[in-house]
């Protein structure tokens, strides 16, 4: 079983961030950005994906998102200002000195909006991985929040049955903090399609062949001006535990 170690960063406003390190020091650096209500231990860690990556001489860096997992999840609306996800990542590539051209990027649902808006405003990756997003998604993101506004604001008292009821069991299993996540969700920002036109890197756009959350993956590799797409076995939700996953992302890099 790899070791995963545990640090702590300082994001924007002061915010102990929680960073979970696999693979050796001298490896190069992947850094993997989970999805929304997740964290490391479930997107990467769990289901072998760090384990494979590591085993395969990465330095896998895996943050939690504000408001996720082991970092911070402050109550104060000043906290989370537009794009603050971004600057947490920026903060983080420069904690870990990570230079231009001297890493790669990646991140599922959530974690692709972010990284994507950190390339654009100035992230320098090698390479970066689109994981569970389509381009509607990156464009529309104002449907895809308000559905989770709505899980938040009748949490405790969503029935089976109901189209929010796993949502908000899930977000229980995690242990979300709704009134973090709620003004979490409020400072995330859209992509419009043409700005996709400036990241010129490689990208990796994997996604699940019956994931349609995001909107159409093969649309967003198309328009993309250098990427490829892969399909995986599952669901948005159980896409991230499938093998595939992690050896696509892999054999990308590895290149």
């Amino acid at each position: 079983m790899t070791n995963v170690t545990t640090q702590f960063i300082t994001g924007f406003g002061g915010a102990k961030l929680a960073v979970h390190v696999a693979g050796p020091q001298d490896g190069w650096p992947l850094v993997l950005v989970h999805g929304l209500f997740s964290s490391a231990a479930v997107n990467w860690v769990k289901y072998g994906h760090a384990a494979r990556l590591a085993d395969a001489g990465y330095r896998v860096i895996m943050p939690d998102l504000r408001a996720h997992g082991h970092s911070a999840a402050p109550h104060d609306p000043a906290a989370y200002p537009e794009d603050v996800l971004v600057d947490d990542l920026l903060a983080l590539i420069e904690a870990f000195g990570l230079e231009e051209g001297g890493y790669d990027l990646g991140g599922f649902s959530l974690g692709a909006r972010t990284v994507t808006r950190a390339v654009l405003a100035g992230a320098a990756p090698r390479r970066l991985v689109l994981g569970g997003m389509g381009l509607e998604g990156l464009a529309g993101w104002a449907k895809r929040s308000a559905f989770f506004i709505d899980v938040i604001d009748r949490f405790g008292t969503i029935k089976q049955g109901d189209p929010a009821y796993y949502a908000q069991q899930f977000m229980k299993v995690q242990a979300i903090d709704p009134v973090a996540a709620r003004l979490l969700l409020g400072s995330v920002d859209d992509t419009p399609p043409d700005e996709l036109l400036r990241l010129t890197l490689p990208v990796l756009v994997v996604c699940g062949e019956e994931d349609m959350d995001n909107g159409s993956a093969p649309r967003l590799a198309r328009r993309l001006p250098n990427a490829r797409y892969v399909e995986i076995p599952g669901t948005h939700m159980s896409s991230v535990t499938q093998r595939q996953l992690s050896e696509a992302i892999l054999a990308f890099v590895a290149e």
